[in-house]
């Protein structure tokens, strides 16, 4: 056999290896696929093709166990057990950039699906390892290792605290200042996925300068890169106060309004989110919104969207109005009122129905002027209607009933209330009639509609528990009438009038 017969068999052997895993990695790309390769044993064999001698082999027999790995938990599992991570690792720091991508992504698809998962790849030392590929020259590589650190940082604090102390986040910061769009995304989405676990892990991104470029690149047009740096800015400002403001001072206001009217429908979700978490702190900073015309522009975004995308600028108004009577009254003036009535009666879901009865009762709950507001859209029926549906959520009846009665305890508005004493229950019935015996004491035109309008009769045929605090105010209520007026109401009164005639004795002349 001659030489060149000799090396021929080598160079089929190479081609076979290479046509081998270049199927699998486009195989594993379908997940019907999947489950026939790891029946077929695959990872044990691709597991040697990572230390083959032809580089192109090793980058592909990662890409396939990335794909694999990233399907789901199990076979991300089997990556682990078989002792493929301390290979990968080790090949980052000496392979190619090729490779070094590839071996990222595998650890970025074995540690997204669980803590344990990510706590492996952290086990095996592979946090060192993607920290030095975040300065890497290949913007790809920063990439891909961003993405994995992204992606074990996500799941708990004890992680992402692991990723801090590799040293993470200063390199971070310096990807988003990079002129690729993809690096900076997934940087900024690293940084956020930190920063929401803790006040100190926020604290670590606010103390590298992280706030000041996150906010310069709110008005980027790249709506995916506005994602993630709204819900960074989120994540640090929702722990507190301090850092709130330190957001704040990034002058953020009022460029963000301005992503309230994007047409991408996750841009306005992060931005109302943004918006929330500041607000939610202080009556100072709901305040520094509500100057800087952030209110109206909620309630805009609200009425132009639909969904959970509605949720979070839902629940940033009941925020604002529950810090203080003029914020409150605030949200009654830029019409948020109407829109979360709209809300109550739109939407399908429940927990968002919730968000809008929370808010409304917290709009409502200041003074009989706020209070009037809210019962004038017609939204309390809506709420009883809601807190006493079988089909409603338990949070949604607990939400709805706090509204009622939030609402309800401040309303003087009796024309809204009246309804209330035909179709409320007890519990419910107690606060409408303790408004009526508030109210019509003082006031003789309420006093005469609230008898023409039947309200009178329907109170004498309350039954209450003797000495209840309902019984207190119905007799209260009778107190500012005759006490003919009242017999004459009281359930029976007819028939003791008929008897009367029945028995009467005309006088003969």
């Amino acid at each position: 056999m001659s030489q060149r017969q000799v090396l021929q068999v080598f160079e089929l052997y190479q081609n076979a290896r290479t046509r081998f895993v270049q199927m699998v990695a486009e195989q594993a790309t379908r997940p019907q696929n999947i489950e026939t390769l790891q029946n077929a044993g695959i990872m044990s064999l691709l597991r040697p093709l990572l230390l083959d001698v032809v580089p192109t082999i090793q980058q592909t027999a990662a890409l396939a166990l990335g794909r694999l790995a990233n399907y789901n938990d199990d076979l991300a599992e089997a990556v682990v057990k078989g002792d493929i991570l301390p290979q990968l690792v080790y090949s980052l720091a000496e392979q190619n950039c090729v490779y070094k991508k590839a071996a990222a992504f595998v650890l970025r698809a074995v540690g997204k699906h669980s803590p344990q998962l990510a706590q492996a790849t952290v086990d095996c030392g592979a946090l060192d390892s993607l920290v030095i590929c975040l300065e890497d020259f290949d913007p790809g590589v920063k990439e891909a290792a961003a993405w994995a650190l992204a992606y074990i940082a996500r799941h708990n604090a004890e992680l992402s605290q692991a990723v801090v102390d590799a040293g993470a986040v200063p390199l971070l910061v310096l990807c988003i200042q990079e002129p690729e769009i993809a690096l900076k995304r997934i940087a900024a989405s690293a940084l956020s996925d930190i920063s929401k676990h803790s006040p100190e892990l926020a604290q670590t991104v606010v103390d590298v300068g992280a706030i000041a470029h996150l906010a310069q690149m709110i008005l980027n047009p790249d709506e995916k890169l506005k994602h993630q740096v709204l819900s960074a800015l989120s994540h640090i400002a929702k722990h507190s106060v301090d850092l709130a403001e330190m957001v704040v001072e990034a002058e953020i206001f009022p460029v963000v309004l301005t992503c309230l009217k994007e047409k991408d429908e996750y841009v306005k979700k992060n931005a109302c989110t943004l918006i929330r978490e500041i607000a939610k702190h202080t009556p100072e900073l709901s305040q520094l919104i509500v100057n800087a015309g952030g209110v109206a522009a909620v309630i805009d975004c609200i009425e132009s969207c639909r969904g959970n995308i509605r949720l979070p600028g839902i629940m940033m108004l009941g925020y604002v109005a529950a810090h203080s009577e003029n914020l409150a009254m605030a949200v009654i003036i830029s019409k948020g009122v109407p829109q979360l009535s709209a809300c109550l009666s739109e939407e399908p879901e429940d927990h968002i129905k919730a968000a809008a009865a929370w808010a409304l009762g917290q709009v409502g709950r200041h003074t009989p002027e706020h209070a009037r507001a809210v019962a004038i859209t017609d939204v309390l029926p809506v709420l009883l209607a809601l807190y006493l549906s079988p089909e409603s959520s338990e949070d949604l009846q607990v939400k709805s009933k706090k509204a009622i009665k939030n609402i309800i305890q401040k309303c003087t508005y009796l024309p809204a209330l009246e309804p209330f004493l035909y179709d409320a229950p007890p519990n419910i019935l107690k606060y409408v009639a303790g408004q009526f015996s508030k109210v019509l004491p003082h006031d003789s035109k309420a006093r005469r509609l609230f008898v023409t309008s039947g309200g009178l009769k329907k109170i004498q045929e309350i039954k209450a528990e003797p000495g209840s605090l309902l019984q207190e105010y119905i007799n209260n209520i009778n107190s500012c009438y005759p006490e003919e007026i009242v017999r004459y109401y009281s359930p029976g009164y007819s028939d003791t009038l008929l008897q009367r005639v029945d028995s009467y004795q005309p006088l003969n002349n």
